[in-house]
């Protein structure tokens, strides 16, 4: 999977867990960025104390484009659920830690060791032996030696806002983007061959869609017998290496047998367990933003919005719900440094679920790290204040909002769909609970993107469909951008849209994450909890637009509906941002 002058790489991986993947195991990519320093030296952590008063773990520090200053820490007991996942994560290991793993294969691999079923499953679909063999051999714990490439690659990834030009293509991916059906050229889909091949082989044609609800609706049913036949024809034609219909099968029948054993935490834990080259997880996410607008032209389209609202400001203040590994900052960290003037003085709150084990904020805390390493870089001034616990249990006062004396923007990028509709104690719903603490704070703008689904019901088999729906449009967008052998897409296909799907179809209740709405319904959530709705900048909206066109395949799209933005493939909505603001506040 690897590349040749990366191979001294491959024996150094990192932990991808998951819209993301969570892993709370020793040093993270951040700990590389900063040149390994250990986060609990007494050169960066001067002082701690403990306070009973607030259940969150919170990790502050400045920096004056200098050497990085001291860390402040205030760390407390976190009692949050810990089954939050991003899209595609990564961290490095110690070197010093570092022992050759003996983990078993995830997926296929993994199932066909159980009786029955998988045993026949084993023998119609040796061809994913290879597959498996692949992954295995990427698995094993990471070190930091040899760092360089890596921390490129994620400039490459971060510093650009074109990343067709920057982030490099393989031959395939390149021919394939040359295509004549990349742009222009037939309106009827992919091309299909011309004539018969003597001797090929004649395949079955099958509707693997009409299967699949066939076997949902038995799995509804507990209807053992006919899901085992099912499942039994559908893995016969089914396969991860496949066209966009054979992997959309393969993972849903995953996700099915998942559901149908009572084993749907389990395996979805399985992916974030899973320890991956470091390099492989880069290229991987390398490889999504270089044939996919909708991560990076969402940046775009909210940092242009952010430079451009805090022109003349001395201090920005954003408050990040969800803020992952930062990967949309460094852009706009690079964009104020060119500001004339100088630029300004950055705070940036960092937000997310706390991680499973004994640091539950050491993600947070390590982007913190790595977004104070660009600041001094470009030369800004930096502050930065970390906070893991669940979003609808912040207090204002832990966001140490300096009231007057700085433009505050609140930013929330395709992760509010994380938080439940409702809990068993709560009286408000953590949705609602996280706007009205927004609305309170009187941000100057408050950005939220959202992902369009329809697939949060509590009625299984409506869920099924409309997440088949879904992911239908993903695997068809991959298949008309990407080669099949393209390893990089077999890993993320197989950690971000098979993790999702495990969960929406093998998990209930509150170990259900996966809980998207239509941008519509969160415009009514938005109204209803005092917002107003802005419009971003029409030249922004062009650019962005114009950059779709000239470097995606023709079948993305952005479109506009009132005063949202919204990204699609094919004529399908996939994600959809707007701006906001407090109704009582007036605009500048």
């Amino acid at each position: 999977m690897l590349m040749e002058e990366e191979e001294d790489l491959e024996t150094k991986p990192g932990t991808l867990h998951d819209c993301l993947a969570l892993q709370a195991t020793e040093k993270s990519l951040y700990d590389a960025l900063n040149n390994n320093v250990d986060e609990n030296s007494d050169d960066h952590f001067t002082k701690t104390c403990s306070s009973g008063s607030s259940s969150d773990t919170t990790y502050f520090f400045e920096s004056d484009s200098n050497p990085m200053s001291p860390f402040w820490v205030v760390s407390n007991s976190s009692s949050t659920a810990n089954n939050h996942f991003d899209s595609l994560n990564y961290e490095f290991l110690d070197h010093e830690d570092s022992e050759p793993s003996n983990e078993k294969a995830t997926g296929d691999k993994e199932r066909n060791e159980r009786d029955g079923l998988r045993e026949k499953k084993n023998r119609c679909r040796e061809d994913d032996s290879d597959y498996a063999q692949e992954r295995r051999s990427n698995k094993q714990l990471a070190n930091t030696v040899g760092q360089t490439e890596p921390l490129e690659m994620l400039d490459s990834v971060l510093l650009s806002d074109h990343p067709m030009r920057t982030c490099g293509e393989t031959e395939q991916r390149q021919s394939k983007k040359d295509d004549k059906y990349w742009k222009g050229g037939s309106n009827r889909g992919r091309p299909r061959g011309g004539g018969k091949k003597q001797g090929a082989q004649i395949k079955e044609v099958v509707d693997l869609s009409s299967l699949l609800m066939q076997c949902a609706q038995a799995v509804a049913s507990f209807d053992s017998r006919t899901v085992m036949d099912l499942l039994l024809r559908i893995r016969q034609l089914s396969s991860p290496q496949g066209d966009a219909s054979e992997r959309l099968a393969h993972y849903f029948a995953n996700a099915l047998e998942a559901r149908l054993d009572g084993t749907g935490t389990t395996s979805y834990a399985e992916f974030n367990h899973d320890k991956l080259s470091a390099v492989a997880i880069l290229k991987a996410y390398k490889m999504f933003i270089t044939v996919c607008p909708f991560k990076n032209m969402s940046h775009l389209l909210a940092n242009k919005t952010i430079e451009k609202l805090a022109t003349g400001a001395n201090t920005l203040h954003i408050i990040d719900f969800g803020i992952l590994y930062g990967y949309q900052w460094p852009c706009l960290i690079q964009a104020l440094s060119e500001r004339p003037g100088g630029p300004p003085k950055l705070r940036i709150t960092g937000i997310d679920f706390p991680q499973p084990g004994f640091r539950p904020a050491v993600r947070v805390a390590n982007t913190g790290r790595c977004l104070a390493k660009y600041c001094e870089r470009f030369g800004v001034p930096f502050e930065y204040i970390a906070i893991a616990q669940n979003w609808d249990t912040i207090r204002v006062e832990d966001l140490k909002i300096e009231k007057n004396h700085e433009l505050l923007v609140v930013n929330s990028l395709y992760r509010l769909h994380n938080m439940p509709e409702e809990t068993e104690t709560a009286t408000v719903s953590p949705r609602d609970a996280v706007l009205n603490m927004i609305r309170s704070i009187n941000p100057d703008m408050f950005i939220q993107g959202v992902i369009n689904g329809t697939y949060n019901t509590p009625f299984f088999i409506a869920r099924f469909r409309e997440a088949l729906f879904h992911f239908s449009s993903m695997f068809d967008m991959f298949e008309a951008t990407v080669p099949r052998e393209d390893g990089d897409r077999l890993l993320f296909e197989e950690q971000n849209f098979g993790k999702d799907v495990m969960n929406i179809i093998a998990c209930e209740e509150a170990e259900r994450i996966e809980r998207p709405d239509t941008y519509k319904l969160w415009h009514v959530r938005n109204l209803k909890a005092g917002f107003r709705q802005l419009p971003f900048d029409p030249k922004t909206i062009t650019y962005v637009r114009s950059k779709v066109k000239t470097d995606y395949h023709k079948d993305f799209s952005v479109d506009e509906d009132g005063q949202w933005v919204l990204h699609g493939w094919k004529g399908r909505v996939n994600r959809a941002i707007s701006c906001w603001q407090p109704d009582h506040v007036s605009s500048s």
